[in-house]
């Protein structure tokens, strides 16, 4: 191939977006999005916000272009299977979910419409995905957690409270299993010679209930794990800490925009 042709045809695969989105118009595009947390949520609308502000930079505006279903589940993860069905019945050109239990229903639905999931925290272990650097199938997304964070959140709790004698991890099974980070924080328990504890809570009241019980003895803290459950009961959860006295460290940001003590996580907007 001489210079000069390569040349051209280096121009017209430059060109090639700008045409392919001159094209947008022939066919309005459909993307069906399933979001965890309630549409009130702050910090869930600035997401739903990233996103489509994301999208209009490469030329994909709502209503114009491209039409956003939007479904929300709230912390009721009973409510998610009826949502992918029906996400999957308008037949979407793509799906967004936000976390696992989300981009699992939507799985079981279809094995052929692309999935592009958010906020999952360990995608090989909770099965949507065979491999991280060859996903395969129809999903693939972001990672947003690694394994290794239980042990950080510990070490990070141990610097601001000093006389760390006892840590619980809390997390609600239903949405986040917390077996993926249990190693690393079980690791790092014993190397700061801090007795781990396990606290599962699917409500407030066993949420009021963990937090009273280690606010009874000095030298307790506390690790809050993600997920939609301890998203959306995260002011409980603050306040149990701050009126209990016991120094608690959480995966998302938010928390400590709502008046928790530290954080330590990705931007997940």
């Amino acid at each position: 191939m001489n210079k000069r042709k390569f040349i051209t045809l280096l121009g017209s695969a430059a060109a090639w977006p700008l045409a392919a989105r001159a094209q947008q118009g022939d066919r309005v595009r459909r993307i069906g999005v399933l979001m965890a947390g309630e549409e009130t949520d702050p910090t869930a609308k600035a997401r739903v916000s990233a996103f489509t502000q994301a999208l209009a930079v490469f030329g994909w505006i709502d209503g114009r272009n491209v039409r956003i279903d939007l479904r929300w589940h709230g912390d009721d993860i009973n409510r998610i299977p009826a949502l992918a069905q029906e996400l999957v019945g308008l037949k979407p050109d793509a799906i967004l979910t936000n976390g696992t239990p989300p981009t699992a229903a939507v799985q079981r639905e279809t094995r052929t419409i692309p999935i592009v999931f958010a906020n999952v925290a360990d995608p090989v272990a909770s099965g949507l995905v065979e491999r991280l650097d060859r996903p395969t199938g129809n999903v693939t997304g972001f990672a947003t957690f690694e394994a290794s964070l239980g042990g950080k959140w510990l070490e990070l709790l141990s610097e601001i409270a000093p006389g760390l004698k006892r840590a619980a991890i809390m997390f609600n099974p239903d949405t986040n299993p917390g077996s993926v980070y249990m190693p690393s924080f079980e690791t790092a328990a014993r190397s700061l010679k801090v007795t781990p504890i396990t606290t599962p809570v699917h409500d407030d009241a066993e949420i009021e209930t963990a937090v009273i019980a280690l606010g009874r003895e000095p030298g307790a803290g506390l690790v809050v794990l993600s997920g939609v459950f301890m998203t959306a009961h995260r002011a409980p959860i603050i306040v149990a800490a701050a009126r209990n006295n016991v120094p608690a460290v959480y995966s998302r940001s938010e928390f400590v925009r709502d008046g928790g003590l530290l954080s330590y996580g990705t931007d997940q907007v």
